[in-house]
């Protein structure tokens, strides 16, 4: 669990990795339905199998409540970030932490061959390396008290 590991692995340690969408032309107050029922700060949009936008918690804030609109009458389509940065699942933790702080952005679709397959989480790659750095610590607390194994 380093910083060099891929985001394909951080993907299948993932204990849910399922991809929750809503397309283009839903209401903006289905889709913050759909985050609120699963607990999630974004979603994908998805439009004939292809990511065509994202949608955030930040995005409904701004561009939904400051600006006076209606979550019901708004279309995800007229508020979605797009297009939308995206890595694949060869890219590292380090290149995905890079990419989200450079953008400012907590959520980050990762696609293989034009198809999506997960998305990963500031929180996901901080639980991540957090992980790593625990089991260093436990390796090297065993190397001084002599349980070290090499």
């Amino acid at each position: 669990m380093k910083l060099s590991d891929t985001i394909g692995l951080v993907l299948k340690s993932k204990d849910k990795n399922r991809v929750l969408s809503v397309a283009p032309d839903q209401s903006v107050y289905e889709a913050i339905e759909k985050m609120a029922e699963h607990g999630i700060g974004a979603l994908l949009v998805i439009s004939n199998n292809r990511l065509v936008g994202i949608l955030s918690e930040r995005d409904y804030a701004r561009k939904v409540i400051l600006m006076g609109h209606s979550s019901k009458e708004t279309l995800v389509r007229q508020i979605m970030t797009s297009p939308v940065v995206f890595v694949n699942p060869e890219h590292s933790v380090d290149d995905c932490m890079a990419i989200m702080t450079k953008h400012h952005f907590r959520h980050l679709p990762v696609v293989q061959d034009d198809t999506v397959v997960g998305v990963v989480s500031i929180g996901d790659l901080v639980k991540w390396i957090i992980s790593g750095q625990a089991q260093t610590i436990q390796e090297l607390e065993g190397y001084i008290t002599g349980a070290y194994p090499g």
